[in-house]
């Protein structure tokens, strides 16, 4: 069998890729040699900007199969009759630490879905905790930046980590998560996804819903002691990877359980505590979970550059049947997901074929830009309204629409009977068993004992204490033992 021909960009055969043309046999290099210099040229070229965030991931294909009526809810049509399946793609990440980063870290894990639907892609970008540091995106560039590399050091500092948290009261509850026995996942098959933020549903008849997506692991919460942690980075960086790979290649496709929690849109107003806030869960004993479908990985990608490093998620891809909620994180980051992918890969990056539609096909008047691919012909315009039979619009809204009252200006959030900081890390703290607090304890002291300004430890030991007396007790205690040492 003859091998195929090895070509240039543009098609020509390549006579020799052993050896560059020289001036003679060991003279200089010829400025000529066309198959060089491209090779050189494009070889520079090959990285893109990673991501600012969620940089270090992992992604397969899979389905979402439909197990239970939810009609009653919304009108998507995915989810409109049971037995329905849907091709999707997940992307499993950490957080903070750049691409080259190690899998098994102390860190939370994006869980962003994309639904190739019938109806246009669906992606739900969330993460393995239900909750999360901040509740403003004004705070979103300010948060990371604390939590990355130090510009002088170049290294990811405790002065740096918790004194932005001594500032931000609000992250008691997540902070709590992240040291807590589900900081260090096992593996991405063996934690949980939840969408976090709030979402809206609708109806056929036009009610709305606002909704909570918990995908609870089918194989089983494991996750790793900081010590199992640093020995696994220590043979295999790529942990979380190699397991989700080799998984799927022997055909121990994981799964998940897709449970929902719905709360009318008429509660919200006057629910205890307010419903959009990022850093709150919503009691399960007033919404309870109900189940919706499965969600099966079972197709690993073909080359993790074309399909994980450029696979773009946005939480503003929304289709008929769902949209946003007044969740101001959520309202950010409708914005802030396209706008981080049309800098990384450019304005046409959802004709990339892991972000393209599968069940239907894209139709606008988006034209031009950089990579261009689907630009029309002498039959297409590119305006709207025409007379020549373009695509028009629907006049039927996606999701139903939100009431407001009062004053444009920089409010804070809405004020509730229990919206304080601290209540529901207490309330989680309290429902660990005496072993889970002894290691949540050793994790937050091993942190915050290292930072250098006593006036920073102690704010952060009051946000401990206010949510609950014995856990501020405890850390104080701890931290202490470990600065006289």
């Amino acid at each position: 069998m003859s091998k195929r021909v090895l070509t240039t960009e543009s098609g020509a055969p390549v006579a020799d890729n052993q050896n560059s043309a020289t001036a003679g046999v060991g003279g200089p290099l010829l400025l000529q040699d066309q198959h060089l210099l491209e090779k050189l040229a494009r070889f520079n070229r090959e990285r893109i900007p990673e991501r600012v965030v969620h940089a270090r991931g992992s992604g397969a294909y899979g389905y979402f199969e439909v197990t239970d009526d939810v009609t009653a809810y919304t009108k998507a049509d995915f989810l409109g009759e049971v037995g329905k399946k849907t091709e999707t793609f997940l992307r499993f990440s950490t957080v903070a630490d750049s691409l080259g980063g190690a899998d098994a870290v102390r860190d939370p894990r994006g869980f962003a879905l994309k639904f190739y639907t019938e109806e246009g892609n669906y992606d739900l970008v969330g993460n393995n905790t239900p909750v999360f540091f901040i509740k403003d995106p004004i705070k979103f560039p300010d948060f990371i930046h604390s939590q990355k590399r130090d510009p002088f050091t170049g290294k990811q500092e405790a002065d740096n980590v918790w004194d932005f948290w001594a500032h931000a009261p609000e992250a008691t509850h997540q902070i709590t998560w992240l040291m807590g026995d589900r900081g260090i996942p096992a593996s991405y098959r063996h934690m949980n996804g939840y969408g976090s933020h709030t979402y809206q549903w609708t109806n056929e008849a036009g009610e709305a819903f606002f909704v909570k997506y918990h995908f609870k692991t089918n194989q089983g919460i494991r996750s790793l002691s900081a010590d199992q942690a640093a020995e696994l980075v220590g043979k295999d960086a790529n942990s979380h990877q190699t397991d989700l790979l080799q998984a799927i290649e022997r055909g121990v496709n994981p799964s998940w359980t897709l449970y929902v929690q719905v709360m009318p849109a008429a509660e919200a107003a006057d629910y205890r505590f307010n419903p959009f806030d990022l850093t709150k869960v919503w009691p399960h004993s007033d919404y309870p979970l109900q189940r919706v479908g499965r969600l099966v990985l079972d197709r690993n990608p073909e080359n993790v550059f074309a399909e994980v490093e450029q696979a773009a998620f946005s939480p503003n891809n929304f289709v008929p049947g769902i949209g946003p909620s007044p969740d101001k994180m959520l309202q950010g980051r409708l914005f802030a997901y396209a706008d981080a992918h049309r800098y990384r890969l450019g304005v046409n990056h959802t004709l990339l074929p892991v972000n393209a539609p599968k069940a239907t096909t894209a139709q606008n008047y988006g034209r031009d830009g950089a990579m261009a691919l689907r630009n029309g012909s002498r039959h297409d315009k590119n305006y709207e309204p025409n007379s020549y039979q373009g695509p028009a619009q629907t006049d039927a809204a996606l999701s139903a629409p939100l009431a407001i009252h009062g004053w444009t200006g920089t409010h804070e959030a809405p004020a509730h009977t229990k919206d304080d900081d601290f209540f529901q890390a207490g309330e989680l703290y309290r429902l660990m068993s005496e072993d889970e607090k002894k290691r949540l304890i050793a994790n937050i002291a091993g942190g915050l004992s290292q930072v250098s300004r006593e006036d920073v430890i102690e704010k952060n030991l009051a946000h401990f204490a206010a949510a609950d007396a014995d856990y501020g007790k405890r850390v104080e205690e701890a931290v202490r033992a470990l600065r006289e040492d």
